[in-house]
């Protein structure tokens, strides 16, 4: 592996687990109000963000056209807000368990959807180390009670979970990975604030306790503000495709904390999964290996295969 690529990969793996924290985070946020847990968040993330955009971003937001903004706003809805709807709405008839073995499927389904976008066959390695992540976010979270509304909840998040990584490839390169979360999360909130109001009306938002605000301090600062921007950073240096192998750190990550605030445990079914995890990322990254698997030799250079995907998403 060079240096961008390990660097590309540890942004990755640090976003996740990162995310992997906020799941413990989201169980003490059980009667906060979802929409204005959701604004509070993605405002605040938003303001923070906002001097660290870069230079010239005024003018790079003006260089976007309507469809890209639509994509932004998609992103936001699907990857963000549709997201944790989701999630949220699986576990009222579904155990935790379910949804998150739903989204531990993401790596498979962006191994096999974005080389079929790119017009390439996808590729055996990231495939294999896919299916190994799959089986290992599996086995950390086994499976639990559910009916047809969790399953079609729990699918949801899973789009929810491919999309924030695929609608970003087209507007990620214009934008950069600071101004892109800057912008969804600015989008976001305004989004939850919609929704707030048409689904709880003047009840959207109220005044966090003390437990509830440490909560949502530590998604808008650290997973949201530190999280998407790694997350970001790492998908431009390694890809979409191999960047969603370490979503798979997300559940490891969610077991490993979750004993802090006593919402679960961490035992030998944890290990053997977590296990399973990290070896399906080394397999599918060329971590440790010295290979990259998406380097292929006879294929097309990294860049006319990224412009290529950009474009058939563009197209979509």
């Amino acid at each position: 592996m060079n240096a961008t690529t390990t660097r590309g990969s540890l942004l990755a793996a640090l976003a996740c687990v990162l995310v992997g924290g906020s799941f413990t985070a989201n169980s003490l946020l059980g009667d906060y109000p979802y929409a204005g847990g959701q604004f509070l968040r993605y405002g605040l993330a938003f303001l923070l963000l906002l001097p660290l955009a870069g230079p010239g971003a005024t003018t790079r937001l003006r260089a976007l056209g309507a469809r890209r903004w639509l994509r932004l706003a998609l992103l936001a809805a699907v990857g963000m807000v549709g997201f944790n709807l989701a999630v949220l709405a699986a576990e009222r008839t579904a155990e935790p368990a379910v949804p998150g073995v739903f989204v531990g499927c993401a790596p498979v389904v962006v191994a096999v959807l974005v080389p079929l976008l790119e017009g390439r066959r996808p590729q055996r390695v990231v495939l294999y180390g896919a299916l190994f992540v799959a089986v290992g976010a599996f086995t950390v979270q086994g499976w639990g009670r559910t009916d047809g509304m969790g399953i079609a909840f729990s699918v949801c998040a899973l789009a929810g979970e491919v999309g924030f990584a695929v609608l970003a490839v087209p507007v990620l390169r214009p934008l950069g990975p600071r101004l892109l979360s800057t912008v969804v999360c600015g989008i976001a909130a305004a989004e939850s604030a919609v929704a707030g109001v048409l689904a709880d009306g003047a009840g959207w938002l109220r005044r966090p306790d003390a437990v509830e605000a440490g909560a949502l301090l530590w998604q808008a600062v650290v997973v949201t503000v530190v999280g998407f921007v790694c997350w970001y950073m790492g998908m431009q240096r390694i890809g979409a495709e191999r960047a969603t192998l370490f979503s798979g750190l997300i559940p490891v990550a969610a077991a490993c904390t979750a004993p802090l605030v006593g919402t679960g445990s961490y035992g030998a079914a944890q290990a053997v999964g977590s296990a399973l995890v990290f070896a399906g990322v080394a397999v599918g990254s060329g971590v440790g290996s010295g290979a990259s698997p998406r380097f292929a030799r006879g294929r097309r250079s990294p860049a006319r295969r990224q412009r290529a995907f950009e474009r058939s998403l563009e197209k979509l």
